[in-house]
């Protein structure tokens, strides 16, 4: 009797519903497709949150996917002009246990890794995403101390194939100038006009859809696992040996 072919982890429809959410931004729409929504898109990502879960459970055991994990699909609109209720993505957040799950610049959180499914433009991602700023200053007090180790880690050849550099093409997450208090000839200059540490690598549709999704992201999150582990070591959060 042949084998049956390893079931994906989305099915196409995922992307379909995301793609109708993105031209149909409306809670009427929203709320008449919400079983859609939850069979197709809400399920399956609890089901990749629970195996990277395992997966990091042995690989690195202080970072965890649990209940807390995924993003919600509603924008908090209340400071926005753009008042669309939903966003036309999904996602989620694998975190040190020691902080928590806080992202953000307006909370406090280590560094962890990221997934996200989007029509055309998912992707992972890991890092300390915009960080308050007594975190901020934590890393750049690292960068100072410890910086040969942390281009060892940017500048190691399967890191630099894989992810390029930093990310530093999003609104507010270089400075121009540098910051305060250090000179312009700084040996770190380069890095401490950051505001944000975060290494990404695109996955196409193809990829998303592919029973192999998990397996790529985790080796991905393995190359990325030593940048992780030093932004965290910055802010006082060590690795763990065991749960």
């Amino acid at each position: 009797m042949p084998r049956s072919a390893p079931t994906p982890w989305f099915r196409p429809a995922a992307l379909t519903f995301l793609s109708g959410l993105k031209r149909n931004n409306k809670r009427e729409w929203f709320e008449e497709r919400k079983p859609e929504f939850t069979r197709e898109v809400l399920e399956p990502l609890r089901r990749v949150a629970g195996e990277l879960d395992v997966r990091f459970a042995r690989l690195a055991p202080e970072y965890e996917a649990g209940k807390r994990s995924l993003f919600r699909i509603y924008r908090d609109v209340r400071f926005s002009k753009d008042k669309s209720p939903y966003k036309t993505h999904a996602a989620m957040w694998i975190y040190h246990r020691a902080p928590g799950r806080g992202v953000g610049k307006e909370v406090d959180g280590g560094a962890g890794f990221y997934l996200h499914l989007e029509p055309g433009a998912s992707m992972v991602a890991a890092g300390l995403w915009m960080p308050p700023r007594h975190l901020l200053n934590k890393v750049r007090d690292a960068l100072v101390d410890d910086l040969p180790r942390f281009k060892r880690i940017l500048r190691a050849p399967t890191f630099v194939t894989r992810f390029g550099g930093l990310t530093d093409d999003e609104p507010g997450v270089k400075l121009i100038r540098m910051p305060r208090g250090y000179a312009e000839d700084h040996p770190a200059a380069e890095l401490l006009r950051f505001n944000s540490f975060t290494v990404s690598a695109r996955y196409s549709d193809k990829e998303m859809l592919d029973h192999g999704l998990v397996d790529r992201a985790m080796k991905d999150f393995a190359l990325m696992l030593p940048f992780v582990r030093w932004l965290n070591r910055a802010l006082g959060h060590i690795p763990a040996k065991s749960r």
